[in-house]
């Protein structure tokens, strides 16, 4: 099927030089669509919490209107095959193909898959699943070693294949009027940007019931560990790796990857030139080997001109909630909230400042972006991000549109940025990255495991 709607499409899209952005469609736009009569056909590789409570809520909400269904269901696990399978009959009223592995999944053709796997799958299972003909929504973080983001971003734009990485910030109408309010000028230059995500949250990442019901027979371990070292069976591992390196990198990958890809963004600079880092497991002594909490100070500006840039701080705890989550951009004549979603003359250069340096007061007029609020509990459900973000998935998918909001190179800019973070956590160095090699390079060694 995939290889005739392709076919369809970009036969008649080249007859009548069709242009489609792919955004704001109607319901009754797709019935104009070519192909759009083709039912596209979907794989969840990876029947996870995320995609549970998120990721699925969203794909179906908009299901029918642009005619895709979920049509294979691959986890590892078969008791989250099982409940996939179940849970596509609840939502779809269908009965989708069962896949044991990825081996079994890409003989299934399907059009597209939603990757929700383990952190330091998604990269590699990306790439695979480009090369196997599929559309991809990866979720994040992209990569947590620079080889696996390398060998993902290669196959994507080798393929020719719609790519959306799950950086949903990028969906939203406040980070979108607040990237074009940057860039008209008006914000002027960013001098600092100061970020924060805290929550007081002993279960965050755990898994308890589970880890004490799993059984190694149920699962594969083996092709779990995909290209990481060997290792012994572990159930917490498994289902709790959030937790533990080299299967996550923890608080960078999950929660920093969101935020600091809005930098590159704004900013237009694909990764940090220096980061350095420091953090610990304080409180929750669980057995994790993740940090439960860090500061990470980023360096940012043009690589070719050292004088120019800014800073960029970064902290996180699992510990106290206090301050909550927060994205602040700051310039000299003001500052710019993403919590508030407001642009203020705060901290701005005031009048008896300025004239006694021979200078002007530089004070930002107020301006209210979209009213748009992240959600950050430990269940966040379907919110408005995720939803806007699927959506333009799909109208990219059903378009063939390769620009989607998140492309590869925005998943492959935020990985950088989080292997230099943990590189600099786990090694105690200042990380930088080296652009010929495309390696993060920390205390003179290429930082691996």
């Amino acid at each position: 099927m995939s290889n005739r709607r392709e076919f369809v499409q970009k036969s008649a899209i080249g007859a009548v030089g069709l242009t489609l952005g792919g955004v704001g469609m109607s319901s009754k736009s797709y019935g104009r669509i070519v192909g759009a009569n083709d039912r596209v056909q979907v794989g969840i590789l990876g029947f996870s919490g995320r995609f549970q409570g998120a990721l699925g809520p969203a794909f179906q909400k908009y299901a029918k209107e642009m005619n895709f269904e979920f049509a294979s269901v691959c986890d590892l696990w078969s008791k989250r095959r099982e409940e996939g399978i179940e849970w596509v009959k609840k939502h779809n009223g269908t009965t989708p193909l069962e896949a044991r592995n990825t081996d079994e999944f890409y003989t299934q053709k399907m059009d597209a898959v939603i990757i929700s796997t383990a952190d330091f799958q998604h990269a590699v299972l990306c790439g695979r699943s480009v090369q196997a003909g599929l559309d991809v929504y990866c979720e994040k973080p992209f990569a947590e070693t620079m080889d696996d983001a390398i060998f993902a971003k290669n196959a994507v734009q080798k393929s020719g294949k719609v790519v959306q990485i799950g950086s949903q910030r990028r969906s939203g109408l406040n980070y979108q009027a607040a990237h074009d309010f940057i860039h008209s000028g008006k914000f002027g230059k960013i001098c600092a940007v100061e970020m924060t995500w805290n929550v007081n949250q002993p279960g965050r990442w755990r898994r308890v019931k589970e880890v004490a019901s799993i059984k190694e027979s149920d699962t594969d371990w083996k092709r779990f560990l995909l290209n990481r070292p060997h290792d012994n069976w572990d159930p917490r591992k498994y289902l709790e790796f959030r937790l533990f390196w080299p299967y996550s990198s923890g608080i960078p990958g999950q929660w920093m990857s969101h935020q600091i890809d809005t930098v590159h963004w704004f900013s237009h600079l694909p990764h940090p030139r220096s980061v350095a880092a420091n953090g610990g497991i304080y409180v929750w002594k669980d057995g994790r080997k993740n940090v439960d909490t860090m500061t990470a100070v980023f360096d940012y500006g043009p690589l070719d001109n050292k004088d120019e840039g800014f800073q960029v701080i970064y902290s996180s705890r699992q510990t106290n909630e206090s301050g909550g989550t927060k994205e602040w951009y700051f310039s000299n004549g003001g500052k710019l909230d993403l919590d508030t979603n407001k642009v203020t003359s705060e901290g701005g250069l005031k009048e008896k400042y300025a004239k006694e340096m021979g200078m002007k007061e530089n004070l930002l007029a107020e301006y209210v972006l979209p009213q748009e609020k992240v959600e950050t509990n430990s269940n966040t459900g379907a919110d408005s991000l995720t939803n806007a973000h699927m959506k333009n998935w799909m109208e990219c998918v059903r378009t063939n549109n390769l620009k989607t909001n998140a492309p590869v190179e925005a998943g492959y800019s935020h990985s950088i940025a989080n292997i230099m973070t943990t590189a600099a956590l786990r090694t105690g160095q200042k990380a930088t990255f080296d652009e010929k090699t495309q390696q993060v390079i920390a205390g003179g060694k290429v930082f691996k495991y």
